[in-house]
């Protein structure tokens, strides 16, 4: 058997959702004990699946398509319980019209544009003529009619920083939430089976330093929002309120709304969670 890395290496999801998880893990002082690698959502999720990480953060509807391949951590993921902010669909026109209309998919997260297309589909009943672009909003408005945005990008468009006037604004997370009335997952942090049977250890330390750093930075969010606003076009109190309104635990009713969703993406729901060493 190969011998485990003397660091794990672990994935850091490089939008603002996870700078109180970075910020905690600096504080810390755990970040020495990782190999960290930062990029988009779905980015990630390949790096992951490919074996180029041990562990990360990954799109809920990656981590479906591979749960056989990984063991899930608990206590940790990104989610919300209602609005999240910074995952929209934006519209010229009510969501019920988009019927055969174009709509930009600028996500980098795959579970962002399969929640947009299930709600549209299954409870807005259309079906619109879905293309890939740039995520930016003002581009994706020029030969489109809605656009899909997440992370920063989704950020400014709730916040109103918006390419033209009339304009609406859907959150997913809150259309999720009055479809379902469960609470929505975006990611979840996972290990590489194969890494958990080389190096359980690892994969345990640093799951604990994870829930740390959260843990942490849940009790400094004025901080955390006032450091990232230094390069963040936001001022400290919206992100703070952002950062507030993300939920990152991963209880039972966290895993009802996964569950709900696989159910109605045909996904399937059977998954290896870590569990406490021996």
């Amino acid at each position: 058997m190969t011998p485990p890395p003397a660091r794990p290496r672990v994935g850091h999801i490089r939008f603002l959702n996870c700078a109180p998880l970075y910020w905690g893990l600096a504080r810390t002082g755990a970040l020495v004990n990782m190999e960290i690698t930062q990029d988009t959502p779905e980015r990630l999720s390949d790096l992951l699946i490919e074996g180029r990480l041990d562990i990360g953060p990954l799109s809920l509807v990656e981590y479906l398509h591979h749960a056989d391949d990984l063991v899930l951590l608990p206590d940790v993921a990104i989610g919300c319980d209602g609005p999240v902010m910074s995952c929209e669909i934006v519209t010229r026109r009510p969501l019920r019209d988009l019927d055969g209309r174009s709509v930009a998919l600028g996500s980098t997260s795959r579970t962002s544009v399969r929640l947009a297309q299930l709600l549209l589909d299954r409870r807005y009943g259309v079906r619109p003529d879905y293309h890939g672009c740039r995520p930016d909003l003002e581009r994706m408005f020029k030969d489109s009619d809605a656009a899909v945005v997440i992370g920063d990008v989704g950020l400014r468009a709730s916040a109103g920083l918006l390419p033209e006037e009339g304009l609406q604004v859907h959150d997913l997370g809150q259309l999720w939430k009055e479809w379902t009335g469960l609470p929505f997952v975006f990611a979840v942090w996972a290990a590489r089976r194969d890494f958990h049977e080389r190096a359980p250890e690892l994969v345990h330390e640093v799951h604990r330093s994870l829930t740390e750093a959260r843990d942490l930075a849940l009790g400094h969010l004025d901080d955390v929002a006032g450091r990232m606003s230094q390069w963040a076009p936001f001022e400290p109190a919206y992100l703070e309120r952002y950062f507030r309104t993300l939920d990152y635990g991963f209880g039972p009713r966290q895993v009802d709304g996964m569950t709900g969703f696989a159910e109605r993406i045909g996904a399937g729901t059977a998954h290896r969670w870590l569990t406490d060493p021996d």
